[in-house]
């Protein structure tokens, strides 16, 4: 039974990392930009558990914190989708180059 290489599991984390990195680096639409967060986030818990399974001693420790990653990104989409609404309802807009500043 032949099993998919460290190598692929790590090149498909660099690549979610990299579209992830572009994206809340570039776009100016704030739900875009949360959206690339959660992707590199994802692409770090695929690392955690490449690590967990084929490390040097292999244990459950990886998937361990890799929940703890999903429950954090969890919580940070929740926070982040609550001020981008409370954004939305004072601004009318969710661009980034319009919230510069705290002001109505």
């Amino acid at each position: 039974m032949s099993s998919v290489p460290a190598s692929a599991f790590l090149a498909l984390a660099l690549i979610l990392f990299c579209i992830g990195l572009y994206g809340a680096l570039t776009k100016k639409n704030t739900v875009i930009v949360l959206i690339s967060i959660e992707l590199m986030l994802n692409a770090v818990n695929i690392n955690l558990v490449t690590f967990s399974k084929y490390g040097i001693t292999p244990s459950i420790t990886g998937q361990i914190f890799a929940l703890f990653a999903i429950s954090v990104a969890a919580a940070e989409a929740a926070v982040g989708l609550a001020i981008l609404i409370a954004l939305y309802r004072n601004k009318k807009t969710v661009n980034i180059d319009d919230m510069d500043t705290m002001k109505h």
